[in-house]
C-alpha cells in the first residue's frame, strides 16, 4: 500500500509541475512578456567603423562576430578555442580575432574567422 501512495504523491507532483509550467507560459504569453528565448542580442557591440576594409565586407554574422569580441575582448580571453586552432598559437577564443600581443587600442585582427 505505501508503494502505491507513493506512486500517486510522485504522479501528482509530476502532473502539479507540468500545470504549472503551462499556466506560467499562457501568462507569458498573455501579458506580452519576452519569451524564453532569445529574441534580440543585449550584448555590447564595437562600433563597426573600426574594422579594416576586408572584414567589413564579410557577412553580417562575422562582422556581429568581430564586433562583439572587439568590446568583450576580457571575457573571450577566458573562454577555449574549440576550432582546432591551437597549433596556430591560438590561446583562447580571443586569438581567433586577435592577436594576443595586441592591444585594445590597435588591435592586430586574426583572420581565421573570417572562414
Amino acid at each position: 500500500m505505501v508503494k502505491k501512495a507513493d506512486e500517486t504523491r510522485s504522479r501528482r507532483l509530476f502532473l502539479l509541475a507540468g500545470g504549472s509550467t503551462v499556466a506560467a507560459l499562457a501568462l507569458n504569453g498573455l501579458f506580452g512578456l519576452e519569451s524564453f528565448g532569445a529574441s534580440k542580442h543585449g550584448y555590447k557591440l564595437a562600433p563597426e567603423s573600426i574594422l579594416p576594409a576586408d572584414i567589413r565586407k564579410a557577412p553580417e554574422e562575422v562582422r556581429e562576430a568581430y564586433r562583439f569580441a572587439i568590446a568583450n575582448r576580457n571575457t573571450l580571453r577566458y573562454i577555449p578555442c574549440y576550432c582546432g586552432c591551437g597549433e596556430q598559437g591560438h590561446t583562447s577564443n580571443a586569438s581567433c580575432y586577435f592577436q594576443d600581443n595586441s592591444t585594445p587600442e590597435k588591435p592586430l585582427f586574426d583572420k581565421m574567422s573570417l572562414g
